[in-house]
């Protein structure tokens, strides 16, 4: 239990540290001896949240180090970006990652509330972790849209997702493994949020945590 890297987890969009995927891979990487953090994302500036600024807290927090990267949803998309730039990331563990959040946004909204967040300047959402709709800026979307939507990670890569889900289609990350023989995606009967097989979720992914770190 010596040497273990160092797990972030990486929450999702409108979530938080204490939500329950996180809190059930920590406790189950802990028993194991892994060093787990996982820190809001959004350092209680949810408003103001872009991808950019994310990316740039991860940085401060791994240190330029060697790590391990645990991202549900918007989260795993934010590990994909940030390992594709950062080759001492060791290995990624991507539960329904938002490859290409711009679009599926772009999607989902509309054009018609699209342009009534770029007017009004912000547009409430449920926030997951508060309990309630909080407002988010319309700069999220300008930031998100610079970025790629399948990063060029070269590092290991286990996905999950759930067949059922209608967030994030499982297909995005279909896409992603399709050329990327270091990846890998095992699909769940379950939806975006994968509560209801946490317990696969372990199964599936102890094996992959526990490799020899490649540094």
């Amino acid at each position: 239990m010596l040497g273990r890297l160092r797990v972030l987890y990486l929450h999702g969009f409108a979530s938080g540290p204490r939500s329950r995927k996180a809190t059930f891979l920590a406790a189950k990487l802990r028993e194991l001896g892994f060093p787990v953090e996982i820190p809001d994302l959004a350092q209680d500036r949810f408003e103001s949240l872009t991808i950019t600024g994310q990316l740039s807290y991860l940085h401060q927090l791994t240190e330029g180090k060697p790590a391990i990267l645990i991202g549900s949803s918007l989260g795993g998309y934010l590990a994909a970006l940030y390992a594709a730039r950062h080759p001492e990331i060791d290995r990624l563990l991507l539960l329904a990652p938002a490859f290409g959040f711009h679009q599926l946004w772009v999607q989902a909204l509309g054009p018609e509330r699209l342009a009534q967040w770029r007017s009004n300047g912000t547009i409430p959402v449920f926030h997951y972790a508060e309990n309630r709709d909080v407002p988010i800026g319309y700069q999220l979307m300008e930031d998100a849209g610079q970025f790629e939507p399948f990063p060029d990670v070269r590092q290991p890569v286990l996905i999950l997702h759930g067949n059922k889900d209608t967030v994030v289609p499982v297909q995005q990350s279909v896409a992603f493994v399709r050329s990327r023989p270091n990846a890998r995606v095992i699909r769940l009967e379950s939806g975006h949020e994968l509560t209801d097989v946490l317990d696969n979720v372990w199964k599936e992914s102890e094996s992959f945590l526990l490799r020899e770190p490649k540094h």
